[in-house]
């Protein structure tokens, strides 16, 4: 078998790959960082089967989809998604193969033997659905989401009072309980800039839910938040921006 992994986030990509290796050992397998260097090496190789990010940045998975499969022999195509619930029962209403991230080994091996090629009214309507994420003027999510044992777990992201980083995974926290999430505090500070606030390198907060700042007579700064318990310890390194910011906002 010969499989082209597509996602533009290097570590997704990696994860896949070593995936592979444990499940087909045999596979011939590339990997592509972009939709249009996807596209050159789905011309020049001929694979059998993509593994394929919805959203990227440039030629977005929907749209190299699309563009492959006006060849004369398209390769299957499972899609790998981050998208919340509601964009998920879509998808399996359109019987699309997908994988929502982090892929496990199970799913994934799962997915393997039963991938079909995406036909045109699968992709019309993930099409419509990459209309509607890129409608939102912010680009941002409004779930955010988990895959736990009890299935796909989410928490809106109005809801989030902090994001707290520890070891392989950050934590999202709210009123109504915690989350554990796949994304790493790099990508949703970058998604979620205007939103939250980086007060040390392990904690991001929702600005809208500040109290107040507090510290002991002589120990750190630490935020309070509304409705919750956790109070991130600001880092002496992001003081001066976080008081600025609070001030300011």
């Amino acid at each position: 078998m010969k499989i082209l992994v597509v996602d533009d986030e290097a570590l997704a990509r990696e994860r896949l790959l070593r995936l592979l290796e444990k499940s087909h050992p045999d596979a011939q397998c590339w990997q592509a960082g972009n939709g249009e260097q996807a596209l050159a090496l789905a011309r020049e190789h001929g694979p059998d089967l993509l593994l394929l990010d919805v959203r990227m940045p440039g030629m977005s998975g929907i749209e190299l989809a699309t563009r492959l499969e006006s060849e004369a022999q398209p390769p299957a195509v499972i899609f790998c998604t981050a998208y919340d619930e509601y964009a998920l029962e879509a998808l399996q209403h359109q019987a699309a193969a997908y994988l929502l991230k982090p892929v496990r080994e199970q799913e994934l091996t799962h997915a393997l033997a039963t991938a079909g090629r995406v036909n045109r009214v699968q992709l019309a309507a993930l099409a419509e659905l990459g209309k509607a994420d890129a409608a939102d003027v912010t680009g941002e999510r409004s779930l955010l989401s988990s895959q736990t044992h009890r299935g796909v777990e989410t928490m809106p992201v109005a809801d989030v009072r902090c994001l707290l980083a520890e070891q392989k995974y950050v934590t999202a926290c709210s009123p109504s309980g915690e989350l554990l999430i796949p994304d790493t505090l790099k990508e949703l500070e970058r998604e979620f800039g205007q939103r939250f606030l980086r007060v040390h390198r392990n904690a991001l907060v929702a600005v809208a839910h500040v109290v107040r700042l507090e510290r002991d007579e002589v120990g750190p700064w630490y935020v309070v938040l509304e409705g919750v318990s956790q109070r991130p310890m600001v880092s002496r390194r992001h003081l001066t921006e976080v008081k600025q910011r609070l001030v300011s906002g």
